[in-house]
């Protein structure tokens, strides 16, 4: 496929980019360019999946502003689900996390009316969770939300929602029971078939199993 009005060096990497292409080849080839905000700007605008994910590599973190932090994310809501969600949590993995002014932006978009920042809103706070930091003290109101909202929410934000239950429920026992009582009202993910390696996400199940392994 032909693409106008690009660098030399961003057509040759759109035309050697495709769908075969690993996720560890993207990081070699990350490795190998470094940062180069201009060519990932490039690399983004062709609007195909596997450029995105380049691009979400070797951007410059510190030249994005919120608005532009809001078109990147909006961009991806023209992707189809898979890879939506696969972009969202690669950009907030390898950009989003590592700069606290875009940390802080995330704090925001608990209501944001872009359903991929709400769902990484719920990681996030998912995240301060099992990673062991000392959470903040907002684990009671993020539950009454879960309560209120997670059954009339997007799948892709119910699923950082319950996440979230989850982690509260293995690290805070206070609230342990609440977090399971969470899942057995709503049903969510019950009856899920994961991989002997996976935790499943029905929160009944997910507390027990996660609890058990740290005892």
């Amino acid at each position: 496929m032909s693409h106008q009005a690009v660098s030399a060096k961003a057509q040759e990497l759109l035309e050697q980019l495709g769908p075969e292409t690993l996720r560890g080849e993207l990081r070699k080839i990350a490795k190998e360019i470094k940062m180069d905000h201009a060519l990932a700007m490039e690399l983004w605008s062709s609007h195909e999946y596997t450029p995105r994910l380049l691009t979400l590599l070797i951007m410059d973190k510190k030249q994005l502003s919120a608005d532009d932090v809001d078109r990147i994310i909006l961009d991806m809501e023209d992707h189809d689900y898979d890879q939506r969600i696969s972009l969202m949590d690669w950009f907030y993995a390898n950009q989003l996390t590592k700069l606290k002014k875009l940390q802080n932006l995330i704090d925001g978009w608990q209501h944001s009316k872009i359903p991929l920042q709400r769902r990484t809103f719920w990681y996030y706070q998912a995240r301060q969770r099992w990673t062991g930091q000392i959470p903040p003290d907002n684990t009671e109101a993020l539950l009454d939300a879960i309560e209120a909202d997670i059954v009339d929410e997007k799948p892709e934000v119910q699923f950082t929602m319950n996440l979230t239950a989850g982690w509260v429920g293995v690290y805070d026992e206070q609230y342990r029971d609440r977090c399971i009582a969470i899942g057995e009202k709503t049903g969510l993910y019950k009856g899920e078939m994961v991989s002997k390696s996976c935790t499943p996400s029905y929160l009944p199940e997910f507390v027990a199993i996660e609890v058990e392994k740290r005892q």
